[in-house]
């Protein structure tokens, strides 16, 4: 791999983050995360495209300080294209432009899902990388789907979901029980004192490899309003086996599509990305696998589970060493396939 050295901006959804990557090594990945969405229970994108306008320039000078350079050793800009909110990409799509005119560096526009999944390339993501072909669980807030992943840039969605995303079933169901926003983190720190046996919930019944999550959320409503029904308090007593029977069925139903997968290609090597695999019950359902079935398994570091510019500064670097430039009449765009 190349020692040039990468910018990588990252700005899909509510956080700001820059990182500099030189060959495989990030020399500094800054993010800026924004609060606000806590009030409204939810990201709301005007606020995000307007916070990521105040944070972008502070988050890129930093990154370039933690790293130790001088911008005009900056060999090129990755910058994410989609998918994610409009406004947000358009602020980071923006930036990245006009400061590689400033610079006279080629740009090299990003997936954010394929830069999830690439994360697993960075020096320090694993103790080795995966090797191809490989199956990657990419889940987060807003994705859920299992790729087949058979080179850097040769990948197939065989599995996704028909409604929610896994996060988005956390974060609602969250909801439901009155916990901040983002409600995955503190569902998970909550199941840790409950009992995941407590309660049953609807599990989807879908042939092939695709996902549902809308049925738990149902299940999990109408279950809380009977229960609250009879019990005003129900919730606030039975918190913590709540929050553990429900993350027990949301990795449970993530797990059974992924293993399907992996017995019916018979393929070993398993890695998950995104957000969601930051959740300590999919990483322990992973450790099972390694014993249980064999599998070799990539777990990211928790800071490339997030959305994170290091991921977008892999993927920029690999796109780099095959001159693959973009130019700057490209636009930002909110769906973007794999």
């Amino acid at each position: 791999m190349s020692d040039s050295i990468i910018l990588g901006i990252e700005s899909s959804c509510d956080d700001t983050s820059a990182a500099i990557i030189k060959g495989n090594t990030i020399l500094s990945n800054i993010a800026a995360t924004q609060s606000i969405h806590k009030e409204y229970g939810g990201v709301v994108p005007e606020l995000a495209s307007r916070a990521h306008q105040q944070n972008i320039i502070p988050v890129v000078e930093k990154s370039v300080i933690k790293a130790n350079i001088q911008q005009n050793a900056i060999s090129a800009i990755g910058f994410t294209r989609g998918p994610g909110l409009l406004g947000s990409l358009l602020v980071g799509t923006s930036f990245a432009k006009s400061l590689a005119m400033s610079l006279d560096v080629p740009l090299i526009e990003v997936n954010h899902l394929q830069a999830h999944i690439l994360a697993h390339f960075i020096e320090d993501a694993n103790p080795v990388p995966p090797k191809f072909p490989f199956l990657c669980l990419t889940v987060s807030g807003g994705h859920t789907m299992i790729v087949l992943v058979k080179d850097y840039f040769d990948m197939e969605i065989i599995g996704k979901t028909i409604d929610d995303a896994a996060g988005e079933a956390f974060d609602k169901i969250g909801k439901i029980f009155d916990l901040d926003y983002p409600a995955g983190p503190i569902i998970d720190k909550l199941a840790k004192e409950g009992n995941p046996n407590s309660f049953t919930f609807n599990k989807p019944k879908l042939e092939d490899y695709n996902y549902s999550f809308s049925g738990i959320k149902t299940s999990v409503l109408y279950f809380i309003l009977k229960e609250v029904k009879k019990n005003p308090h129900f919730i606030q007593e039975n918190l913590n086996d709540l929050c553990a029977s429900v993350q027990k069925a949301i990795i449970e139903i993530l797990m059974n599509k992924l293993e399907k997968a992996a017995e019916d290609l018979c393929i070993q090597e398993v890695a998950i990305a995104g957000g969601v695999s930051a959740n300590s019950a999919l990483r322990k359902a992973m450790e099972d696998n390694k014993i249980k079935k064999g599998w070799n398994i990539y777990i990211p570091k928790f800071e490339y589970t997030t959305d994170n510019a290091a991921m977008i500064a892999m993927v920029a670097q690999l796109k780099f060493e095959r001159g693959e430039f973009t130019d700057l009449r490209t636009t930002a765009t909110a769906k973007y396939d794999l």
